[in-house]
């Protein structure tokens, strides 16, 4: 079986988590720079096969866009574009960044470790992963 990925987006930062190829565990894979994501992409690809693509979808409380909404609907215009062979759906993202600095909190990582934004986006993106694979998987 191929692994699926999942995306938080961001201006700045991108948090990247992968499952197993058997798809039972999701794992944090890395963060990059986001203007770094789709060349990462494309060389993670030539060595594993990911048959789907979560991407977080940032709404408000009331469903309305944010400001990050625009950049994940280009962000996936461009994952449909480069990687056409491999589906992209999207996943509210709504309360992964909170869950994720709740589960920093909860390992005891140290208020230096928890400010760690670009961990945070990778453990966002774990949780997403993870939530899909108990709904879905």
């Amino acid at each position: 079986m191929a692994r699926i990925m999942a995306i938080d987006y961001g201006g700045k930062r991108t948090g990247l988590a992968v499952t197993d190829p058997l798809q039972i565990v999701a794992t944090g894979l890395t963060t990059i720079e986001t203007p770094q994501l789709f060349k990462y992409l494309k060389e993670y690809f030539k060595t594993e096969q990911v048959e789907l693509i979560l991407i977080g979808w940032p709404t408000n409380w009331d469903d309305t866009d944010t400001h990050a909404t625009p950049l994940v609907r280009k962000a996936i215009e461009r994952l449909k574009k480069e990687f056409p062979l491999i589906p992209v759906k999207t996943v509210d993202e709504r309360y992964t960044s909170k869950m994720a600095k709740q589960a920093m909190l909860d390992m005891g990582m140290k208020k230096k470790e928890r400010r760690n934004k670009a961990l945070v986006d990778e453990i966002a993106a774990t949780i997403m992963l993870q939530e899909y694979l108990q709904h879905f998987g």
